[in-house]
């Protein structure tokens, strides 16, 4: 999930600081209906301007109907299983892009605007990018679980048995409110910063952030390479000491405090790298089976009108 909204979004924010003459939307008229949920130009063309920004190669309007024809079936079947992300996590989202390109949300949204891509659209796209993995997971498992016996067959072919590096991790969290995130981030930053110096170790983690103010410290238990969240992998393999470098996240300032860290070669760990492989081999081709599966399956029972 974290990797298809990461990498479309990526090439929108690269590629926006070269703004693009906003389109002449004509007035708004049905373009299509999938399940009685009306698609209009003025949404074809937000998502013509998006694939510009993207610098997308072919006939844009084909692919922007079909592209919103299959994320409106996506929105519908997100709200029919209830796996909708909050409006809360897509504003976070939507500011940590505006943060990573240097930019406050005010001036990506003038950004958006001026492109024609508009931030509703933007933020529609996110959601959707967010939740639908959820859902795919839900409904086949994430990555699907291999047997005993795929295990085994692996590492025949393999010649070995792979070893991976095992972790146990605390979460360290310096809580910023919501309302006083602008205000108080830089702050917080530094007081985590310093914080790492005194760290007295995951046993006396508890005690150590009841003598700071709105600290807390989640335990995240055991966790194996291959399954680090994009965004802590580079600051734990970077790790100087027992702890990594802080981040600023929808909940405040973080950073993982690392407990222990050890070489395994168990099955567990070897069906885990396996998986890796498999989502890795996934991400380079842009195609996830099981996601194109869902969605051929929404289409055949759908009812699509292309007037």
């Amino acid at each position: 999930m974290r990797a298809l909204l990461a990498g479309a979004a990526a090439v929108l924010l690269t590629s926006i600081v070269q703004p693009i003459a906003t389109p002449a939307f004509a007035a708004s008229e049905v373009a299509a209906v999938v399940n009685r949920t009306a698609i209009t130009s003025g949404d074809i063309g937000r998502r013509v301007a998006f694939l510009k920004l993207q610098r997308a190669k072919g006939d844009l309007n084909a692919m922007a109907r079909q592209q919103m024809i299959d994320e409106t079936l996506k929105r519908q079947e997100v709200i029919r299983v209830q796996m909708s992300v909050s409006t809360q996590e897509v504003d976070a989202t939507f500011a940590r892009f505006a943060s990573n390109n240097k930019m406050t949300v005010e001036q990506l949204g003038q950004m958006l605007d001026r492109a024609g891509v508009g931030v509703d659209h933007f933020k529609a796209y996110i959601a959707i990018s967010m939740s639908w993995p959820r859902v795919v997971n839900a409904r086949y498992g994430k990555g699907g679980k291999m047997s005993r016996e795929e295990v085994v067959q692996r590492m025949l072919e393999n010649k070995q048995k792979p070893v991976t590096t095992e972790y146990f991790l605390q979460q360290v969290i310096f809580v910023i409110p919501a309302s006083k995130k602008n205000a108080i981030t830089g702050k917080r930053k530094a007081e985590a910063e310093a914080s790492r110096t005194k760290f007295p170790g995951c046993e006396q983690s508890k005690a150590f952030a009841a003598t700071m103010m709105d600290v807390s410290i989640r335990n995240l238990g055991r966790v194996l390479a291959p399954e680090l969240p994009p965004e802590w992998k580079p600051l734990i393999e970077g790790a100087k000491g027992n702890t990594t470098a802080p981040r600023v996240t929808e909940r405040g300032v973080e950073y993982l405090a690392i407990c222990k860290q050890r070489q395994v070669s168990d099955d567990l760990a070897a069906e885990i790298v396996f998986r890796a492989e498999d989502i890795g081999k996934q991400s380079e081709t842009g195609k996830d089976p099981n996601d194109e599966k869902y969605v051929a399956e929404l289409r055949k029972k759908a009812q699509i009108v292309n007037p």
